[in-house]
């Protein structure tokens, strides 16, 4: 499977790999810009990223129009054969994009193998596309009047991805897209972008038309261009809140369709009648896994009661047992962060938190790390309140704030108030408490006693408040309302004697 072309060089003349666009089904370089593209584990420049300018966007979503009309022809059994092969390939090769995943992103290849899992339960989902498109038929709704109600694409949508999952997110979106009849125009993070190469060519075997799925790399250029482009008529996008927002604004003000998820600030209530080893299992591996970037990663525990200090306790010493290092190792629990500038901006979180009055129980910057590549330990932050940067800012990396309150009322209170809504959880043994947690609070994806509430494929995934722009959610059964139009018939097959005049306003 060819996913990229290779040519030389850099200034040390070792060969970098040029990651190429995927348009027509043909990998083609634009001319002019280049992103590097490196491995975390060893910092090391791999690769070189073909950066689209406007005018290739352009021609991308031309050439998507000019494919879509035939593919939304194509009858539904056979657009659920290609999900079927496209499942079944990715089954077979999930090693081969695990091993692509860590070379570029950093993470390990089991967290890497647990990535493709995900985004395979959207393929599965999306093998019941003839069900999932079905309409609504009203017989006889006046005399001789019946009505129905069908589903059709939208035409060519934009699918903008983030580094940090970057296959199970474009799994999540293009894939649900193209079952529902769309040609896709997909826009990955140019910090990794070959498995979207790799994706593309796994449609593209299973038997989807050229030109169904494309990949167009590129940066803020290649996004406005998308935003701006006619023809693109929805645009779904994961990232951070800032670029959400300008997402949303912007492609909302030229009449698409947008589904913007937001960043992230999850909170982890820890009740005490918890059991605390189980909380402490759950609070390392939602805050660490994947060196925390994952806008479902636990980043506060809300300490209730008197169990701070039993519950820091344990986490320090989870923390002293983790191994990091390089994500092909398998000794490795955690890896690197995506890029340089990545580790230094976590490492500033860590130092700015002492300097406002936090105390640093664990230093993510201390111990034995790695020489090369951006790698940073995990961290651990004890007496943390609102208002410090530390608590305000979604920090994407290795750093677990504790907040202590004084009881469930105040916990929820702190939850609600904050400005994110993504992914919340809490771990008690009381069930009364736990049902009331989930009608209290305030946000979009809720776990008991799970620290990770990302729904499973046949439920939708997306926040509240400042976590999502849009109504829609993603994958599952939202996301296939928002690849598809509603359009309502009304039939009537009068007598040929009937009059047909009637100024009246229709009333049955």
């Amino acid at each position: 499977m060819s996913t990229t072309i290779t040519e030389t060089t850099d200034a040390a003349s070792a060969p970098l790999t040029l990651i190429t666009h995927v348009v027509g089904g043909a990998h083609v370089a634009s001319e002019g810009r280049r992103g590097p593209v490196f491995n975390p584990a060893t910092g090391k420049q791999t690769g070189e990223v073909a950066l689209a300018p406007a005018e290739f966007v352009h021609e991308a979503a031309r050439t998507a129009k000019a494919a879509q009309k035939a593919w939304r022809d194509t009858g539904l059994a056979k657009r659920a054969a290609v999900m079927y092969r496209v499942r079944q390939i990715i089954m077979e090769r999930a090693d081969e994009i695990a091993r692509i995943i860590t070379a570029e992103h950093g993470k390990t290849v089991a967290d890497a193998h647990g990535e493709v899992a995900r985004g395979l339960e959207n393929v599965e989902f999306c093998t019941g596309l003839m069900h999932h498109l079905k309409g609504e038929y009203s017989e006889q709704v006046a005399t001789g009047i019946d009505v129905h109600q069908v589903r059709q694409p939208v035409g060519v949508v934009a699918c903008i991805t983030p580094f940090n999952f970057p296959a199970m997110v474009p799994l999540w979106m293009v894939t649900t897209a193209i079952a529902a009849g769309n040609a896709v125009i997909l826009k990955p993070s140019e910090r990794d972008p070959s498995a979207a190469n790799w994706i593309a060519d796994v449609f593209h075997e299973a038997g989807l038309p050229d030109g169904i799925l494309n990949v167009v790399h590129g940066d803020k250029e290649a996004v406005d261009a998308i935003l701006d482009d006619p023809i693109i008529r929805a645009v779904s996008f994961v990232g951070s809140t800032p670029i959400a927002k300008y997402i949303y604004e912007r492609a909302a003000a030229n009449g698409k369709r947008v589904q913007a998820l937001g960043g992230a600030k999850n909170h982890m209530i820890v009740m005490p009648d918890a059991d605390l080893d189980s909380a402490a299992d759950a609070a390392v591996s939602a805050a660490y896994g994947s060196a925390g970037e994952r806008c479902m990663a636990v980043s506060v525990v809300v300490a209730v009661g008197d169990v701070g200090d039993a519950l820091i306790s344990k986490v320090a010493d989870r923390i002293s047992g983790l191994v990091v290092g390089d994500g092909t190792d398998p000794a490795s629990e955690m890896g690197p962060l995506i890029t340089r500038e990545a580790r230094d901006r976590v490492a500033g979180f860590v130092e700015g938190a002492a300097g406002e009055g936090a105390t640093v129980v664990v230093d993510g910057r201390e111990g034995a790390l790695p020489e090369e590549g951006f790698f940073i330990g995990a961290s651990l932050v004890d007496g943390v309140t609102p208002g410090m940067r530390v608590y305000d800012e979604e920090i994407f990396g290795p750093v677990l704030s504790v907040v202590r309150v004084a009881n469930y009322d105040e916990a929820v209170d702190l939850i609600n108030s904050n400005r994110y809504a993504n992914g919340t959880a809490v771990f008690t043994r009381d069930g009364k408490t736990a049902r009331q947690f989930e009608y209290d609070i305030e946000v979009g994806m809720v776990g008991i006693n799970v620290p990770i509430p990302v729904p499973v494929g046949s439920f939708s995934f997306g926040g509240w408040k400042d976590s999502l722009f849009g109504d829609a959610h993603m994958y599952g059964p939202e996301a296939f309302t928002f690849y598809t139009r509603r359009k309502v018939v009304t039939t009537r097959w009068p007598e040929p004697s009937e009059s047909q005049i009637s100024l009246g306003f229709p009333t049955h």
